[in-house]
Formats: C-alpha cells, sequence, structure tokens
C-alpha cells in the first residue's frame, strides 16, 4: 500500500531539485537582466541549442553521460556526509589517463586497450577525488572547498601536461594527445551520434541506486 508517508517523501524528492533549478533560472534571469539581455530570449536559444530538433538531442545526449557520470562524484560522497563539488577535476585527468593507457595499449587487442583505459581513468579519477576524502579525514579541511580548489589545480595539470610531454607534435592549433583510433572508442550506439557512454552512464546510476536504496551495503 501507498502510505501517506511514503507519498510525502517522493513528493519531496521531487519538489527539492525542481525548486532548486527554478531559483536558478529565476537568478540567472535577474542576471541577464542586468547586463541588457531578454532572459526569455536566452531561455529560448538554451532550449533551441538543446532540445529544437534531434541534431540538438544528439549533442546534449553526447554531452550528458560524462556529466551523468561526474555527478555520481557528487551522490556517493553525500552519503558519507561528503559534499564533493569538484568532479571536474576527476573527468580531466580521468581522461587523460585514459588516453596515455591508449596509446600505450595500441598494439593490444582493442577489447584489452579500452578495458585498461576504462581502469586507468576510473583510478586517476578517484584517487584525485580521494585527496580530498584524505585532507578532510587528516587534516580537517573541508572537503567542500578543498574539491572546488583541487579541481583547478587538476585542470591546470591537465593543461601543462598536454601542452607539454603529453602532446602530439601533429596538434598544432589546438594541442591534444596522440590520436587514439577508432578501435579505442567506445562506439556509437547504432542509428544515432551518441555514443555508448550514455548507455554506461546511466546503468551506473541505476546501480548505485539499487546499492544506496535496496542494500545493506548502501547503508555503511
Amino acid at each position: 500500500m501507498f502510505s501517506a508517508d511514503r507519498f510525502r517523501a517522493s513528493a519531496e524528492a521531487l519538489a527539492v531539485p525542481t525548486c532548486a533549478l527554478l531559483a536558478a533560472m529565476l537568478l540567472f534571469g535577474v542576471f541577464m537582466l542586468v547586463i541588457g539581455k531578454n532572459p526569455l530570449e536566452v531561455y529560448a536559444l538554451i532550449y533551441k541549442g538543446g532540445f529544437s530538433d534531434s541534431f540538438a538531442w544528439e549533442n546534449t545526449l553526447q554531452r550528458a553521460a560524462p556529466l551523468i557520470l561526474t555527478a555520481l562524484c557528487v551522490a556517493l560522497p553525500a552519503q558519507a556526509g561528503l559534499i564533493i563539488i569538484g568532479g571536474e577535476g576527476a573527468v580531466v585527468l580521468g581522461g587523460l589517463a585514459a588516453a596515455v593507457a591508449g596509446n600505450a595499449m595500441a598494439s593490444a587487442s582493442p577489447l584489452m586497450a579500452q578495458i585498461v583505459m576504462a581502469l586507468a581513468g576510473m583510478v586517476a579519477g578517484g584517487a584525485w577525488i580521494s585527496i580530498s576524502g584524505a585532507l578532510r579525514q587528516y587534516r580537517g579541511v573541508n572537503e567542500t572547498i578543498s574539491s572546488l580548489l583541487l579541481a583547478y589545480i587538476a585542470l591546470a595539470v591537465f593543461n601543462h601536461l598536454v601542452e607539454g610531454v603529453l602532446r602530439d607534435p601533429e596538434s598544432l592549433n589546438k594541442p591534444s594527445t596522440p590520436l587514439l583510433g577508432e578501435t579505442m572508442m567506445v562506439g556509437l550506439i547504432p542509428g544515432t551520434e551518441v555514443h555508448w557512454g550514455l548507455v554506461y552512464g546511466v546503468l551506473f546510476c541505476i546501480v548505485c541506486y539499487l546499492l544506496v536504496r535496496h542494500n545493506v551495503l548502501g547503508s555503511h
């Protein structure tokens, strides 16, 4: 039976992020007015760029995968009472580690190379996030502030390496690491321009939800 308490909890779970989104949109609209822009026109452009046609949808979904996975860097530590908001640092260094691993595994089979790349990205990203946890545990540094500041350090490290020792000599105007072959990529969902990373992101979210909400391990 669907009890009143359960209904209230479900309504609250929906209302809190909805109100937060509306408040953010309202505040953003005020800033647009301050600089002389029409907020409605700005929101119309945002909608057009993200959802107006199939190309816009595919472009949005392409970028959704890393954002979904990065959101887990916030959701999972939050279960332990830690507010980590510097996931961007883990993303850039994890991606860099995956690229380095992919180039190192150029002679291996595509499946093995992809597995090693995924593991390298997870280890690098997780290790970077763990610095905030260690600072909180052993030095009493607020993890919200440290994770945010560490993201800027990660970006600086990323830029230094990509524009330095890891730079592909053939990349001129836009520095990058040596290009990976198509066999190293996760590939596209058939009939779309969206890669399989979106599916993996959704699956990881479902697994984490089941772990946290419907498993005794999630309470520890």
